[in-house]
């Protein structure tokens, strides 16, 4: 008895594994920037986008496999005060990839950048309009309360290339909602971390996740007003002055290895593509050492994660109560 309820199911699923999609192709397109900027080899960013475009598919299937054969614990885990949060890994996942593929159509990569954008911006009403029914525990408020408000600056993120008329307004609708309210959550999860008690083992991964306004704002503002100025680089360093912190806490004291790990590659991926814009545009060698060393570090962290993940999946010990 105590073997069958040990095997892997779908139904285990957890919504969060889609931040191992969002990681792999941050990692893409920060080699995409690497190429131009050190000269490395294009193939690199082209493979691991193909491995995230894959992710993505298997992690879809299987989530809507989930949904049809345990339609109840999706609703749960979307009504969750927390756990809901993370639906808005989907949106995100959609619009990396949209620059994934747009190094082979521009004509695909608008339209999934729209499919994406529509998600994104649909799950922040859902979750901010749920916020202001009242009565959230204080506790509640976690730095997974961001990635409403991230997903929404990833969409000038990806989408801030893009010719089309109509979507320099949406841009413009991106960045108002994901800069204000990743404001807002933000002073609100800090007041959090420093009133009430630590995060639980499995919730303190995401801490990492406190660094994803600053360097996704970095290239959302940047790619806005079409140059790296001041302020632009104030959120780079602030950005990279909490990656620090983050990382010695996770450091000092890791948690114990889940899928709530992912929650650390995104943030890192933007921080990195940040390092590599802003060395590009300021220049100087302490710039371009700092960009090579946390592209250094994402790609590391982003491999060990893959290979803790396959290896907890090949002996049973992911998706299992």
């Amino acid at each position: 008895m105590e073997s069958a309820q040990a095997r892997p199911s779908i139904r285990y699923l957890p919504v969060s594994l889609f931040g191992s999609v969002m990681s792999i192709a941050g990692l893409s397109l920060a080699w995409r920037l690497a190429s131009r900027a050190y000269g490395t080899d294009i193939a690199v960013s082209n493979a691991i986008g193909i491995v995230a475009l894959i992710m993505f598919v298997v992690l879809s299937l299987s989530y809507l496999g989930k949904l049809l054969r345990h339609p109840e614990l999706v609703r749960d885990e979307f009504s969750h005060p927390v756990i809901g949060n993370f639906f808005g890994t989907v949106g995100i996942s959609i619009l990396l990839l949209s620059s994934v593929i747009g190094a082979y159509s521009q004509s695909a990569q608008l339209v999934v950048w729209a499919i994406g954008a529509a998600v994104t911006l649909a799950l922040a009403v859902l979750m901010i309009s749920r916020l202001l029914n009242g009565n959230a525990a204080a506790a509640s408020a976690v730095p997974a309360w961001l990635i409403a408000g991230v997903g929404s600056l990833d969409i000038v993120v990806t989408g801030g290339a893009l010719t089309a008329e109509w979507t320099h307004e949406v841009n413009l609708l991106a960045a108002a909602v994901g800069g204000v309210s990743a404001v807002v959550f933000f002073i609100l999860i800090f007041s959090r971390l420093v009133h009430h008690a630590p995060l639980a083992d499995g919730m303190r991964p995401s801490k990492m996740i406190l660094v994803a306004p600053f360097a996704v704002g970095f290239i959302a503002y940047v790619n806005l007003v079409q140059k790296v100025d001041m302020f632009a680089a104030l959120l780079f360093y602030f950005g990279l002055f909490l990656f620090v912190i983050v990382c010695y806490r996770l450091a000092s004291k890791p948690a114990p290895f889940s899928p709530s790990w992912w929650a650390i590659g995104f943030p890192m991926a933007a921080l990195s593509n940040s390092a590599l814009i802003y060395s590009g545009s300021a220049g100087g060698k302490g710039l371009g050492a700092i960009a090579m060393v946390l592209l250094f570090v994402l790609t590391v962290s982003v491999a060990v994660l893959a290979v803790r993940t396959v290896y907890a999946l090949a002996t049973g010990r992911m998706l299992t109560a």
